[in-house]
């Protein structure tokens, strides 16, 4: 950079602006390559774009080929008895449920102490549960304060938990509380002594609640069960048991809503890609501005793909062929349109056939699963998409090194510039002093001989 800065001081020419501006004109050869590589980017944007939108489109085919799908039921509650939850399982129908009780957790209090913080003496809590598992809890005499049972009963197991009180008595308020940590018989504690501890901690027998299992019908059928929460009484059907001595209606029906939406996504998902691919290779002939992909072959074959997904694809042992017996037609633009009136009538009267079509069956392949093969070709590793953005991130590559290239032959031409600018640059110099110096002698013999 001192060379450059250098230039011009004996010729008293902008050498170093001249020397800027033949770097620029020289720079300019890099213009065209940045361009190019510019195209190549956003070509892998537009592809990343059409992956995402091929991707969502494989989603909505994937759930339309499962069979649970098409058994989505809904359930209904009248009563206070339970509530409940239904999934695909569950079998359509009516059942009457009647709670007699609701399963309980064991739960006992000690007699009061008059301070939690103070230590009581070394000794142990023992208890075992109903299911015969024992637990036997040490306490340390430097450590057996309320607090300090406590702590050391939730630490040593998970099967009761401790707690600490205060009833507000004058004298005595705080109590240990001990509960088991679920419901139902077997999870119950059977028996409990408080051993050492100066025997300040005892079992207030007056709170003792037992732990039961709850006791309900369904249908007149007698049950029971160690938690509120049941999951086999009823198949596909988790009841919450709410209330004793209640009783309920549980209607289970088919939800044709879902499975309608379900077919409606799947359009939706379809449109959404069909809309990105004109997108790509679009051209608007009053912004003059075509998509990113315009011209490729690599979008004119995926959108061939699609072509011939709507087209061929046929679905055998179904009383539907094809999208437009179910209510599902093709647009002049390429996006497809539900009557919604056919489809919900399809769906009320021929769900079995409805589900053949999209999900197939043991012997034939339904129109999810042959449409669905085609999406995973095209976002397969080795499949099109891939290949092709691998194609434009090495023509990217080469042009970087390209760009390397030209900027070392730039560097050398600038450089070749300079050395030449300091050679005029000295020669000027040498040509300004000789000049002067003549002149000067020229002066002198005119003094000389009187001339002026």
């Amino acid at each position: 950079m001192a060379s450059i800065a250098a230039l011009g001081v004996g010729s008293g020419l902008d050498l170093n602006g001249l020397l800027s501006q033949l770097e620029s004109a020289e720079r300019q050869r890099l213009q065209p390559l940045a361009q190019q590589k510019a195209s190549y980017q956003a070509r892998i944007s537009a592809y990343g774009k059409l992956e995402g939108a091929l991707a969502q489109f494989q989603t909505a085919l994937g759930s339309l080929g499962k069979a649970e799908t098409f058994a989505a039921v809904k359930s209904n509650v009248t009563g206070d008895a339970v509530t409940a939850a239904a999934n695909s399982s569950a079998v359509p129908g009516s059942y009457n449920v009647s709670v007699t009780s609701l399963a309980k957790s064991y739960s006992v209090a000690t007699l009061g102490l008059d301070d939690k913080a103070r230590d009581l003496g070394a000794g142990s809590v023992d208890f075992t549960l109903a299911d015969g598992t024992a637990h036997s809890v040490a306490i340390g005499a430097d450590a057996s304060s309320l607090e300090d049972v406590r702590d050391a009963i939730n630490s040593a197991q998970t099967d009761v938990v401790a707690s600490i009180v205060n009833d507000g008595d004058a004298a005595n308020p705080y109590r240990l509380v001990l509960n088991s940590a679920k419901t139902g018989v077997d999870a119950g504690v059977q028996s409990l002594t408080f051993n050492g501890m100066g025997g300040e901690l005892s079992k207030d027998a007056a709170t003792e609640q037992l732990a039961a299992n709850a006791q309900f019908s369904v249908n007149g059928l007698t049950m029971q069960s160690a938690s509120n929460q049941v999951d086999e009484a009823i198949a596909g059907l988790t009841l919450n048991l709410a209330k004793e001595n209640e009783t309920a209606v549980i209607t289970v029906t088919r939800d044709n809503a879902a499975i309608e939406k379900s077919v409606n996504d799947f359009v939706k998902a379809y449109n959404s890609l069909n809309s990105t691919v004109r997108d790509l290779g679009d051209y608007n002939p009053e912004t003059q501005v075509g998509g990113r992909l315009l011209g490729d072959s690599s979008l004119r074959m995926v959108q061939s793909e699609l072509r011939s997904m709507f087209s061929e694809t046929v679905v055998e042992g179904s009383a539907f062929t094809f999208l437009s017996d179910i209510g599902i037609s093709r647009e002049l633009d390429g996006s497809l349109k539900v009557d919604s009136e056919q489809l919900k009538t399809v769906t009320s009267d021929q769900l079995q056939d409805l589900q053949s079509f999209f999900a197939g069956s043991d012997v034939n392949e339904g129109f999810s699963a042959q449409s669905k093969g085609v999406i995973d070709r095209l976002l397969d590793e080795n499949g099109l998409i891939a290949t092709s953005t691998e194609g434009m991130k090495s023509a990217i590559t080469r042009i970087d090194e390209r760009i390397e290239r030209e900027e070392v032959a730039i560097a050398r031409t600038v450089e070749r510039y300079r050395t030449q600018f300091a050679k005029l640059d000295s020669m000027i110099a040498n040509m300004n002093s000789t000049s002067a110096y003549l002149t000067q002698q020229f002066d002198v013999m005119n003094a000389q001989l009187g001339r002026k």
